[in-house]
């Protein structure tokens, strides 16, 4: 049995995870805000253990992989999917609050579910596991008006270096997915058009979030003696080389 917790596990690119694995043979501990959302993944996965969570409360954070060891007795894979943003305007004039909302679902829950699956990881036998950062593409090109969220997965970039350096002694490989457009309700807006670097509108291709849950699915079943740190999928014809 290889058990994963997945953070955002309510819709979107969390979801289509989990159904994904499920197909693999995975037990699942699906994580997010909303109760109900997780019981219809759950639903559409075929199983697995809703635990509503805010991963920006280390003692929620705590009472997850506490649930995940009481169901399963251990973790073989995190997928740090949670996330959030703000609405694009200029960034002087971004809200503290809304700043200090994406930081602390975006970068700091992460830490703290990386710390807790860390933890458990070192502890469990056999030893080890996977952690799946997602990164986007804003990790390292960022979009006109995106500073908060930009910022947030700069951050993510280096967690994940440094779960890299700090466990490659304890049987834990760490990757980092860097995620273009993929077609879930987020990004709804691209095809109506959104801003670009040049400063002009343009319509944004998006990838079926199928392919991308299968390339999640793909680095979850390598071999803990092997790791791909960094991988970015995104559509072929999506606009980020030349914005940053």
């Amino acid at each position: 049995m290889q058990v994963a917790v997945i953070t955002g596990a309510g819709s979107g690119i969390g979801r289509a995870v989990a159904v994904e694995l499920a197909g693999r043979g995975w037990s699942l501990v699906l994580a997010g805000r909303r109760q109900d959302a997780l019981e219809e993944t759950a639903r559409l996965a075929g199983g697995g253990l809703p635990v509503p969570t805010d991963v920006a409360d280390p003692a929620s954070v705590a009472a997850l992989f506490a649930a995940a060891k009481d169901e399963y007795g251990r973790v073989d894979l995190l997928f740090n999917n949670a996330g959030t943003n703000t609405p694009a305007v200029p960034f002087e004039t971004l809200p503290p609050e809304d700043l200090a909302t994406v930081i602390a679902t975006n970068l700091t829950g992460p830490i703290f579910c990386a710390q807790a699956a860390v933890a458990m990881m070192k502890a469990q036998d056999p030893q080890g596991g996977r952690i799946i950062n997602n990164g986007s593409v804003s990790a390292y090109g960022p979009r006109p008006h995106s500073l908060a969220y930009t910022a947030s997965k700069h951050g993510i970039t280096g967690l994940t270096k440094s779960l890299i350096l700090d466990c490659r002694d304890f049987g834990i490989a760490v990757s980092q997915i860097d995620i273009g457009n993929a077609a879930t309700a987020r990004t709804d807006r691209m095809s109506q058009g959104v801003p670009q670097a040049n400063g002009t509108t343009a319509i944004e291709s998006r990838m079926d979030v199928g392919l991308l849950a299968r390339q999640v699915a793909d680095l979850a079943v390598m071999p803990l003696e092997v790791m791909v740190p960094f991988l970015t999928i995104m559509p072929r014809t999506m606009p980020l080389y030349g914005r940053g």
